[in-house]
């Protein structure tokens, strides 16, 4: 796990309201420490998975086979640009979906997950809307800060 990627999901979480848990597990050096995460997080009522991957990237396609529940991928750039992780989330055999988003992009799989919950969540859905025109605004004061 890449602590930049993890920290930038955090604090999606954190503006948001969201309880979360984080650990670290691996797909090949601890596979049942991570079936005992999925369990757990199973009886904790989770609602999504983010499972942050790099090289071979193995963990986000092995819970999405232990579980029900949406799982989203965070490729990390351990090798080859991250573009090995990447496809290793991409490519899961039929049956198995994962969700991904870009390299590094834990930010986006926080906001991901918070569409996901927010599907039966009208005010979660409000703070998602309220956070877009928050990121229009942003780009509103770039572009103006050009024109100084």
């Amino acid at each position: 796990m890449r602590p930049g990627n993890s920290k930038k999901t955090i604090a999606i979480f954190d503006k948001f309201g969201i309880d979360y848990a984080i650990t670290v597990a691996s797909a090949h050096r601890t596979p049942g420490r991570v079936i005992e995460v999925i369990e757990e997080a199973h009886k904790n009522n989770v609602k999504v998975f983010i499972a942050v991957a790099g090289l071979a990237a193995h963990l986000p396609g092995v819970v999405a086979a232990h579980t029900m529940k949406p799982v989203i991928g965070v490729p990390v750039n351990a090798q080859l640009d991250g573009n090995d992780s990447l496809l290793s989330i991409v490519q899961m055999p039929p049956g198995i979906p994962v969700a991904f988003v870009g390299i590094g992009r834990g930010d986006n799989a926080g906001i991901l997950a918070i569409q996901i919950m927010a599907a039966n969540n009208k005010e979660m859905e409000a703070k998602l809307a309220f956070y877009r025109k928050e990121l229009a605004a942003k780009v509103e004061k770039d572009a103006l800060s050009l024109l100084e």
